[in-house]
């Protein structure tokens, strides 16, 4: 028996419905899936800073006391971006995957209002061929009967399809809603973690900058040597300079003495070569006594 346009109404309209109900339960199942993924990534993230803050922590008490203030101070802005990033994870959680995760309860509900609605559409078309095959036999008092009880499983059905319409209309306002804060509610997340967190970045990064790397290196080179090595430095370039001193004063000692023996020496020449001369005018002088005594004789 063919049904009514009325009725192939109604299945049209079921069908519609329940194509929506299974659209919002994949697609809803799906973004809970994946924010609940992403809550968990920013969970692990957050867990893997906290493990670098303890070892700049640990290693900056080895280091010189500027770079050691410096990468404290970077650590504990650090510990406090992780604590923001923590209460992101925490509101993510609250405000995000749980209202979504809420929706299988939802289209749950959704699809027992469709299956109660269906339900009196079938037990509609059910009557309806009860009633065909009444007449088909003519016995009056039993088409009267088929006609009553077909009358009230239309008007159930039709109560029923009319519930059902306000009860999708009512999730299909709601679910928009729901979307329109979830979203809302993930983008504020985020928004308030990152400009807390940009805050206390432009902190840490001036604090790491501040460090005196003049002083610190200082401080480095003066652990590179023992406490008394500058006094040993001095005493060493002292005896050095004492021996410089020394090997001065003895050089120009040596000089002075060898100026001496030439000076002496030039002295000595000179003196002999006066005696040589002193004698050889005694020698001429000799002769020429000589040359006058024969002329007298």
């Amino acid at each position: 028996m063919s049904r009514t346009p009325d009725a192939r109404a109604r299945d049209n309209q079921t069908k519609k419905i329940q194509e929506n109900i299974t659209n919002v339960e994949k697609h809803f199942g799906e973004m809970c899936q994946l924010f609940a993924a992403y809550t968990r990534k920013t969970a692990r993230l957050r867990d893997k800073a906290d493990l670098l803050v303890r070892e700049i922590g640990a290693y900056a008490d080895t280091e010189t006391p500027n770079l050691k203030k410096g990468m404290k101070q970077f650590a504990d802005h650090l510990a406090k971006i992780e604590d923001y990033r923590n209460a992101e994870v925490e509101r993510l959680e609250t405000k995000v995957v749980q209202p979504l995760k809420s929706y299988g309860a939802v289209v749950k509900r959704k699809r027992e209002d469709l299956k109660t609605t269906q339900s009196a559409r079938d037990r509609e078309a059910k009557q309806m061929a009860q009633l065909e095959r009444t007449r088909q036999r003519n016995p009056s008092d039993r088409q009267i009967i088929a006609e009553s009880e077909l009358q009230r499983a239309t008007m159930d059905a039709t109560r029923t399809t009319r519930q059902l319409e306000e009860t999708i209309d009512k999730f299909e306002m709601q679910k928009i809603r729901d979307l329109k804060k979830i979203f809302g509610e993930f983008v504020t997340v985020e928004m308030a973690f990152h400009a807390k967190a940009l805050e206390v970045y432009t902190l840490a990064f001036q604090s790491i900058q501040s460090v005196d790397e003049e002083e610190d290196l200082e401080v480095f080179r003066s652990l590179l040597h023992p406490p008394d090595y500058q006094p040993r430095l001095d005493i060493v370039r002292a005896n050095s300079k004492t021996s410089l001193d020394r090997t001065g004063s003895f050089l120009s000692t040596s000089g002075t003495l060898q100026q001496q023996r030439t000076g002496s020496r030039q002295t000595r020449r000179e003196e002999e070569e006066e005696e040589d001369e002193e004698e050889e005018e005694d020698e001429s002088e000799e002769e020429d006594e000589e040359e006058d005594t024969d002329e007298d004789s």
